[in-house]
């Protein structure tokens, strides 16, 4: 089953989270001088419009992205992630916004690398046009990420940043995330992994995070941000998290500053909150 289209959350509360600690990880990555690679195994289309079609139908971004878009008074790691969104918006209308992939290739110097990976048939298309110039520095392929990472650990470089961002629309994903990690860290055991997740009122996404915390590394950080209380029916996502193994050690302290901020300029009821843990190696 390939119903999920992230078109229709672009921008949302879960993705300023997910894209803006992508950021931060990409920056900390660029303080050294070695090339890397950036790889994605469910990249999506790109790039969403947000003015029309999928995701003007419910607008996710107006209680996302958008709740940042004129602030002045962001720290500069945060106002650094809305300057690179406003960069796909040179007239100063928030119209587009760049899913991992663009966001990743912003950040990324001429001499790295990205892989990247979706199987959706429609976005994939989709994805093509909207890399399309990035000669060599990118690599596209149209087939199963989690199958798909394996082939590519450990890189050439031995620095890589993995971004693992299923839509977790069929129960199974849960699983494969945890089964893909353990795999990774055979073949890869340094490098820098961040599995995002859905809060839902669902056993699966609630202990996704004890299982990550089981993985042999010597040190991980994991940042939810929960905008909402749960909904009465039990459906629907609260919230969303970021599972980092291996970490840049500096994170955490700007995440204690820039969490809280996040949470009260996000939040859709008395129900947000934030939560940040780490194992330090």
């Amino acid at each position: 089953m390939l119903s999920y289209r992230h078109a229709f959350h672009a921008g949302n509360h879960a993705d300023v989270l997910k894209h803006y600690l992508l950021t931060r990880l990409l920056t900390y990555f660029n303080q050294k001088d070695k090339p890397y690679w950036y790889i994605d195994t469910h990249a999506g289309a790109g790039c969403y419009q947000l003015d029309t079609g999928f995701a003007a139908r419910n607008a996710e971004f107006a209680a996302g992205i958008a709740r940042l878009w004129n602030r002045q008074d962001l720290p500069e790691g945060l106002a650094a992630y809305v300057d690179l969104i406003k960069s796909f918006n040179p007239d100063g209308q928030l119209r587009y916004y760049p899913g991992s992939p663009l966001v990743a290739k912003r950040c990324l110097r001429p001499e790295d690398k990205l892989r990247l990976f979706e199987l959706h048939p429609t976005d994939f298309p989709l994805l093509e046009e909207n890399m399309a110039g990035s000669g060599r520095q990118a690599l596209l392929q149209k087939g199963d990420g989690f199958a798909g990472l394996k082939a590519l650990l450990p890189p050439p470089t031995r620095r890589a940043l993995t971004l693992i961002d299923p839509p977790y629309e069929m129960k199974d994903d849960y699983g494969r995330v945890v089964e893909a990690m353990e795999e990774a860290l055979k073949r890869f055991a340094t490098g820098v992994y961040a599995i995002w997740y859905p809060m839902l009122q669902r056993s699966d996404s609630q202990l996704l995070p004890e299982k990550l915390k089981q993985l042999p590394v010597k040190s991980w950080l994991h940042a939810s941000l929960t905008v909402h209380r749960p909904r009465a029916d039990g459906f629907g996502m609260h919230g969303s998290g970021l599972f980092i193994l291996n970490p840049p050690w500096l994170l955490h302290d700007e995440l204690q500053a820039t969490l809280p901020i996040l949470a009260k300029a996000l939040a859709q009821d008395i129900g947000a909150s934030f939560q940040l843990e780490q194992l330090a190696g």
